[in-house]
């Protein structure tokens, strides 16, 4: 089933109905007075998040969305029925927001949260509520209110703990079949991976995290170029996000270096909180250098970093092969220290 992660809807909440105006006619009672009763209030649109769910199709096909309109009020003091709320599921993690505003109504980041989104229209009143002791015989009653009507914005964004940064054949869905159970597709052409992956890695018998894999990012990403652009706002939501750098690549031309300060680029122009976050670097593939090379190498490549001034040069360094598992162990135990530690410093 194809992802998607942004929708674009239109809710209309359900009418109040009219009150009535109406008189008791009961024989041996005469001058009964007023019995007509209010209208009911119109359904409301809720959405609730699920964790069942984990995409947005169903809101990419059906986008109009209208609850129950409430019952009229009749004689004999009857209230008119309130009508049923309209309940939209949508996946742990979306955000709701109106369209033409961009005003953000709700962020459901828990299974079972919601958010009344529009508020249906208040019951009219009947004419009981009119007499008085000068109007004995109102005939006065009130039209329901109307529902309120929005468009909204549902965009989803992925609850994960860890988030995989790098360009596209850097290694990252080959990573998180390493440390997880999650089996994304792996091949040796970049833009393998077109949709995000989530994994839970377990690092003992009661510790675990989730680490969640994008589309690779390309230069130019902030201004539309490639794929991973679309993806980066599933990673906002992650404590720490792991940097992998291709340590040999296919091209000798290639500078690991440069190209790493480009994607860290990318992120700062796409969001400044998401480039504030605790970045490690993760220097992968290191199986395709001799044995002997590889501290030199290593070495030389943090040096490089370093000497840049970006914050990549002082973070936390990982050499790992996830095409063997090498490394990989002690770097989940770091992430779980990590994530377990007191957040202030996160």
């Amino acid at each position: 089933m194809k992802f998607f992660d942004e929708a674009l809807i239109s809710v209309t909440a359900g009418n109040g109905g009219n009150g009535a105006a109406s008189f008791r006619r009961e024989k041996y009672i005469p001058r009964g007075g007023p019995d007509g009763g209010d209208g009911g209030r119109g359904g409301n649109i809720v959405v609730m998040a699920d964790r069942n769910l984990n995409t947005l199709i169903d809101y990419r096909y059906t986008r109009i969305y209208r609850a129950e309109h409430g019952g009229n009020g009749r004689g004999a003091d009857c209230y008119g029925k309130g009508g049923s709320d309209m309940i939209l599921r949508v996946p742990v993690g979306t955000v709701v927001s109106d369209a033409a505003s961009g005003e953000v109504l709700a962020d459901l980041d828990a299974d079972g949260a919601s958010a009344i989104v529009a508020k249906g229209g208040m019951g009219g009143l009947g004419n009981i509520h009119f007499k008085s002791s000068i109007n004995r015989a109102p005939r006065q009653c009130t039209p329901g209110g109307a529902g309120e009507a929005h468009e909204l914005k549902f965009e989803l964004k992925v609850l994960a703990d860890v988030g995989l940064l790098g360009l596209p054949n850097a290694g990252k869905s080959t990573f998180i079949r390493a440390v997880s159970a999650a089996r994304p597709k792996v091949a040796d052409y970049p833009f393998t991976t077109l949709q995000p992956n989530l994994g839970v890695v377990r690092v003992g018998e009661s510790q675990s995290f989730v680490i969640a894999d994008v589309p690779g990012l390309i230069r130019g990403a902030s201004e539309g170029a490639g794929l991973g652009h679309r993806f980066l706002k599933h990673l906002q939501r992650t404590r720490v996000l792991l940097h992998l750098i291709d340590v040999a690549p296919f091209d000798p031309e290639i500078d690991p270096v440069a190209d790493a300060l480009a994607i860290v680029e990318e992120l700062r122009n796409y969001d400044e909180a998401l480039f504030l976050k605790p970045r490690w670097v993760v220097f992968n593939k290191i199986d395709l250098i001799p044995a002997e090379e590889r501290e030199a190498r290593i070495r030389s490549l943090t040096s490089a970093l370093a000497a840049t001034g970006d914050a990549a040069g002082t973070a936390p360094h990982f050499a790992v092969s996830a095409a063997t598992g090498e490394g990989c162990t002690a770097l989940c135990q770091k992430i779980m220290q990590f994530l377990e530690a007191p957040s202030d410093h996160a």
